[in-house]
């Protein structure tokens, strides 16, 4: 599941399959340094990146989130290109859920910046970035069980499509108005065969129909980059294999950033894969690189595998 890694290329140049990067996601780059003032050959300064053809998808520079004494990320940069499908792995307390707090706008930086499409969302609320693009899902179904299927993602849709009524118009408005976001509403349901079920409650659904409501529901805001915070969770091996077909299909286009416990899944998914140690990035490279990294295998995946 993973034809992406043939087009994805790292900074400078350098295949994403056979690099790895420890400590900093770009080899010239040194976490918590000014990177933007040396520019070398055939790079762009962080002044000039959003002015490019095809910036970085996502990037953090220097992401900081403190809680009184204890630091859940420390100084975090990474930098994923567009249509990547990158993993983000750790163990409990690595920082991998508040690294996603912090990229979504839940929390607020102690330190560094975001940048999502080269432009600087640090200072965006979720729904600024929502509209910008960003999408998340949770490791806890977040549907609504009361509404209908179609209910649920057609509030998704809404809340891009800004259909929402304005002081001047009229309660009375044309049903043409609700067009874009019925046709998303019944286009999304499709993609993930949900829709012979639109009109039943989502309580009603099966626990892995409700992970694929909650995947129409990020669709449905037409997303750029998905967060995706372990989406297989509790699932059977082949609900996994059928909710990761799934993904691979709809979400396609998008650039991902997956939070996963199954390290066997995380090494048949990515182009890339980011090791958190303690809210510090350890090390970034291809799933080859990682499973044959010494200090990841310490950290992490339970000692060096013979």
């Amino acid at each position: 599941m993973k034809p992406r890694a043939a087009s994805i290329v790292t900074d400078g140049g350098v295949d994403a399959e056979t690099n790895i990067d420890a400590g900093t996601d770009r080899a010239d780059e040194t976490p918590g340094a000014d990177n933007t003032a040396v520019v070398g050959e055939g790079e762009t300064s962080a002044e000039t990146q959003s002015d490019t053809a095809d910036p970085d998808a996502l990037r953090t520079e220097g992401l900081t989130r403190r809680f009184g004494e204890l630091v859940a990320v420390d100084d975090l940069s990474i930098a994923i290109p567009r249509g990547e499908f990158r993993s983000l792995i750790g163990p409990n307390g690595a920082g991998k859920t508040t690294t996603f707090d912090l990229i979504t706008g839940a929390l607020s930086p102690s330190a560094g910046r975001v940048f999502l499409d080269g432009q600087d969302v640090t200072a965006l609320p979720v729904a600024d970035r929502v509209h910008r693009g960003l999408a998340r899902s949770f490791q806890i179904t977040t549907v609504f069980g009361g509404l209908s299927v179609r209910e649920n993602v057609r509030l998704a849709a809404q809340s891009v499509l800004g259909t929402e009524l304005r002081p001047h118009e009229s309660l009375f408005r044309s049903t043409a108005s609700f067009e874009p976001m019925t046709e998303r509403t019944t286009a999304v349901l499709d993609r993930v065969e949900l829709r012979e079920r639109a009109d039943e409650p989502a309580r009603a659904l099966a626990y892995g129909d409700r992970r694929r409501l909650e995947l129409a529901i990020v669709l449905a805001t037409d997303p750029q980059v998905v967060l995706l915070d372990e989406p297989t969770a509790g699932m059977s091996a082949e609900e996994t294999r059928a909710t990761m077909a799934l993904i691979d299909d709809v979400l396609a286009d998008c650039t991902i950033l997956l939070v996963e416990h199954d390290i066997d899944l995380v090494m048949d998914v990515s182009d890339r894969i980011t090791v958190l140690h303690q809210g510090r990035e350890l090390a970034t490279g291809s799933p080859e690189a990682i499973a044959g990294d010494e200090s990841v295998q310490e950290a992490y995946l339970g000692g060096v595998r013979e």
